[in-house]
């Protein structure tokens, strides 16, 4: 399994999609949130204003065109993508943003930064990643790392094994991780994934995944390349590392 599915074009997600559309449109023109990356990204978390059963303007969600079961959902990510990025930004230190450039800012989400050393723990452990493109933009395309899911999984369980599996959202895995990555560098192909309206990918929660740089023949709609993300909880470590 490569650790991800390209799923459509369907119907109801392009239904989905052009409700959703209409929202982040709006979502944008009223927010105060920082673009980040010199004001080429917007990050937009629980940005989209979708119900629990992922309704977005009276249009249902596209769960029969999905290979996944009906769950309650959060309000989704509305990740924005303008011509240029990235760019420096004061947030970010020069090897952040050069890993940025050349590695995607590739990573595995649910890992965040802790204390003053930013050291990465489990602390959001996602069932599934799904990215649902909202508009006609294919600038900037989704990346991921061909078969990263299984070697994180190897790493991570061996750095993790030692300890009791309710303390593992506690455990500083930064060095295995680290290492991890580097491994999934050298081994595993990186491929881009751009999407259209009605059309969706379902990540495996642990493949290693990115952004691409803002090519200069990339093209996007004005308000640049939307593209909504959902990614609801395991409730443990020990099952986000465990389930197939």
């Amino acid at each position: 399994m490569p650790g991800w599915q390209k799923l459509g074009p369907h119907p109801a997600i392009s239904a989905w999609a052009a409700a959703a559309r209409t929202a982040a449109l709006a979502t944008l023109s009223t927010t105060t949130e920082t673009w980040r990356c010199g004001g080429t990204w917007f990050v937009g978390v629980d940005a989209l204003p979708n119900g629990p059963d992922g309704a977005v303007g009276g249009v249902a969600f596209p769960w029969d065109a999905l290979p996944i079961p009906p769950q309650p959902l959060h309000r989704a990510q509305l990740s924005v993508i303008r011509p240029g990025y990235p760019q420096p930004s004061l947030d970010e230190t020069s090897a952040a943003f050069t890993y940025r450039q050349t590695r995607d800012a590739a990573h595995l989400d649910g890992l965040l930064p802790i204390g003053p050393d930013k050291r990465r723990m489990v602390k959001e452990p996602h069932a599934w990643i799904l990215g649902l493109p909202l508009n006609d933009g294919t600038a900037s395309p989704l990346t991921v790392w061909e078969g990263s899911h299984e070697r994180l999984r190897a790493a991570l369980l061996q750095a993790l094994e030692p300890h009791p599996p309710e303390t593992w959202g506690d455990v500083d895995i930064t060095e295995p991780y680290q290492q991890a990555r580097r491994e999934i560098f050298a081994a595993c192909r990186r491929i881009e994934l751009p999407a259209r309206p009605g059309e969706a990918t379902l990540l495996h929660r642990l493949t290693l995944h990115g952004v691409a740089p803002w090519k200069p023949q990339d093209k996007a709609p004005p308000e640049g390349r939307m593209i909504a993300y959902l990614r609801p909880q395991y409730p443990s470590v020990h099952q986000w590392l465990n389930a197939p």
